[in-house]
C-alpha cells in the first residue's frame, strides 16, 4: 500500500506529556507523527518507551501537556468534540475481559452503539456485520466468558466496530493471548485493513506483527527514533538491539549470514524470501554437484 499518497487522519504536533502523580521524567517528549487513512501503522518501543500512553492520545483518553493532536481536524483538548472525536476512532487495550459487559455475545456488540441512540434496525445491521468482520458470526449467541482469549479479544474489537469507527487503535492487544490467539488477531486486524479499508494503529512489542504493517514507528524514551517501511526499519539490526528490540527472526538470520561473509540481505522479512535467498546463493556457489 502506498500510504504516501493518503491523506493524514490524525496528526500528533509536538506532544509533550508527563504523569503528574509519578514525578518522573517525561512519558512523551515533543513526539510529532501522522496516521493516514487506509493504513496499517505498527509502533514499536521496549516497555516505558511511551507507546501505550501515545495510544492514549490518539482518541484523547489522555491530551496533550504540551503541543496537540487533532483527528480529522478536531483537537482533542476541545472537551466538547470527545463524542466526534471517539467516534471516529475506536481503541481496543489488552485485556479483552476488561472489555466485555455483556453475557451473551450480540448483546455485548451492541452495547457501546445502544449507548449511543442508534436507531434499533441500525443496531441490529452493525452488529451483524462487526460479527462477520470479525469471523464471529457464528459465536453471537455464546456467552464471552466461555471464549478463547483470542475469540474474546476478537469480540471485543466487533464492538468497537459496532460504532463505524474510522480508525482502530489497539494497544498490545495479543499481549495477553497465546500463539493461536495471537494468529486469530492479526488475521482480522489484516482483514480489517486491506477488505474493510479500515485504518489500524497498532502498539506491539511482538517483530513479526509489526513486519505485517505498511509502516513502522520505533519509540524510545518518549520519541520516535526510526520510521519507514517494515524492510527498512527492521534491516537497522544493530541500531534496534541498542535499544533493547529484536527484529524478526528470518531477518536476524540473514543479517548473521551476511555479517558472516555472505551475500545477503539485511531486508529481508519472510521465510519465503528467505528461502528463496538461501536458495540463489546455493545455486550461486555451484549448488550440488552430485544431485
Amino acid at each position: 500500500m502506498d500510504t504516501n499518497t493518503k491523506d493524514t487522519v490524525i496528526d500528533v504536533n509536538n506532544v509533550e506529556f508527563l504523569y503528574e502523580e509519578t514525578d518522573t521524567a517525561q512519558v512523551l517528549k515533543g513526539i510529532t507523527l501522522n496516521v493516514r487513512r487506509g493504513e496499517f501503522l505498527a509502533v514499536l518501543g521496549h516497555n516505558g518507551s511511551g507507546k501505550s500512553t501515545l495510544a492514549k492520545h490518539l482518541n484523547a483518553i489522555l491530551v496533550p501537556q504540551t503541543g496537540n493532536v487533532t483527528v480529522e481536524g478536531f483537537d482533542t483538548a476541545d472537551e466538547n468534540l470527545l463524542y466526534k472525536i471517539r467516534q471516529r476512532v475506536g481503541m481496543v487495550f489488552q485485556n479483552p475481559d476488561n472489555q466485555l459487559v455483556a453475557t451473551i455475545v450480540e448483546e455485548d456488540v451492541a452495547f457501546a452503539p445502544e449507548n449511543l441512540g442508534v436507531p434499533q434496525a441500525e443496531i441490529k445491521k452493525r452488529v451483524e456485520y462487526a460479527l462477520d468482520a470479525v469471523n464471529m458470526t457464528e459465536y453471537k449467541e455464546h456467552a464471552p466468558h466461555m471464549l478463547s482469549g483470542g475469540q474474546k479479544q476478537r469480540i471485543a474489537i466487533a464492538g468497537i466496530l459496532a460504532m463505524k469507527p474510522d480508525v482502530l487503535v489497539m494497544d498490545e492487544p495479543t499481549a495477553m493471548l497465546d500463539p493461536v490467539g495471537r494468529r486469530e488477531i492479526m488475521e482480522t486486524v489484516k482483514k480489517l485493513n486491506r477488505e474493510e479499508n479500515m485504518t489500524v494503529v497498532m502498539i506491539t512489542h511482538f517483530m513479526e506483527e509489526a513486519a505485517e504493517a505498511d509502516r513502522v514507528i520505533v519509540m524510545d524514551h518518549g520519541k520516535s527514533i526510526m520510521e519507514g517501511a517494515p524492510k527498512e526499519v527492521f534491516s537497522r539490526v544493530e541500531e534496534l538491539k541498542k535499544i533493547g528490540l529484536d527484529v524478526p527472526q528470518t531477518t536476524e538470520l540473514c543479517f548473521l549470514l551476511k555479517k558472516s561473509g555472505l551475500d545477503f540481505d539485511a531486508n529481508i522479512l519472510t521465510i519465503d524470501e528467505c528461502v528463496n535467498k538461501v536458495m540463489s546463493v546455493y545455486n550461486s556457489k555451484g549448488g550440488a554437484t552430485n544431485d
